[in-house]
């Protein structure tokens, strides 16, 4: 090959990967976020006993929102803020609330802007602006920050280690967190340049280390979707960790959404109550 052949290759080349990196950088959300927009059905036609909730953002959305009490018999005195993770909406999310309404906790089911009928397009800032309204909310409803347990799974992990370094709450559940997105999009796309693309981080260990409210870290023994030992890191550098859960399965096989994890929310409930946080 010429020297004048290899430099047109090398220009060649060089366009191609400005191209893809151009098109991931305009598409990239697309790549984050996989929301189901249909409208959620009314909270009380899914769970007996919960009610649809409004939540207003700052900069402007009504967002709708499920709110489950709690069994009356085990009422706790104590809310779960549940942030889901990028894909499906508030419907999937109705077997977990159910599971930790039956054990004493009060539940709201966000679902973010873009989500199950909602208006606007998820972003981190967006999201971040949903769940200080569903904070919001909740102290409305006598479940002010210090009553109330921070749940995020997948990227609501994101959501919530951003939202309790803000409004520190009486205790973090985190299932299948990352150490920082771009740890998942490196994993998946190792050929691009991940780092240099992303718009949105969500920093799950830069914004834990600012607080010490109690941590419970959840996560499969071998997750497909963020790989396990980017959880066993957030566990391994949450300053104030409570308890490490692995269950067995993926990152959404049913066990990720059922007993044992209400069961692991509980007993960070039971903790912090007895420590006199909740």
């Amino acid at each position: 090959m010429t020297s004048k052949a290899g430099r047109r290759l090398a220009a060649g080349l060089l366009v191609v990967v400005l191209g893809v990196g151009m098109a991931v950088w305009s598409l990239q959300r697309q790549l984050i976020y996989f929301p189901d927009r249909a409208a959620a059905p009314a909270a009380a036609d899914v769970i007996p006993g919960a009610r649809d909730l409004g939540l207003r953002t700052a900069d402007g959305h009504d967002l709708r929102a499920w709110f489950v009490p709690a069994a009356e018999a085990a009422d706790l005195g104590m809310a779960v803020l549940l942030a889901p993770g990028n894909g499906g909406n508030r419907l999937s999310r109705a077997g977990l609330a159910e599971e930790l309404s039956r054990r004493g906790l009060a539940v709201l089911v966000m679902d973010y802007r873009g989500y199950g009928g909602n208006p606007g397009r998820p972003s981190e800032d967006g999201l971040a602006a949903d769940a200080d309204a569903a904070v919001a909310a909740l102290t409305d409803l006598g479940y002010p920050p210090d009553r109330t347990i921070h749940f995020g799974e997948s990227l609501g992990t994101g959501v919530v280690a951003a939202l309790s370094a803000r409004t520190p709450p009486a205790g973090i559940v985190l299932r299948s967190p990352f150490t920082e997105l771009a740890d998942v999009g490196t994993h998946h796309y190792p050929w691009l340049p991940v780092r240099l693309l992303l718009r949105d981080r969500f920093p799950v260990v830069e914004h834990l280390a600012e607080g010490d409210t109690p941590v419970t870290v959840i996560h499969g023994d071998r997750d497909t979707v963020v790989p396990t030992e980017l959880s066993e890191r957030v566990a391994a550098e949450a300053p104030a960790l409570f308890e490490r859960v692995v269950l067995t399965g993926d990152h959404n096989d049913s066990v990720m959404f059922g007993s044992p994890v209400a069961d692991a929310v509980v007993r960070l409930a039971n903790h912090v109550r007895e420590q006199g946080r909740g």
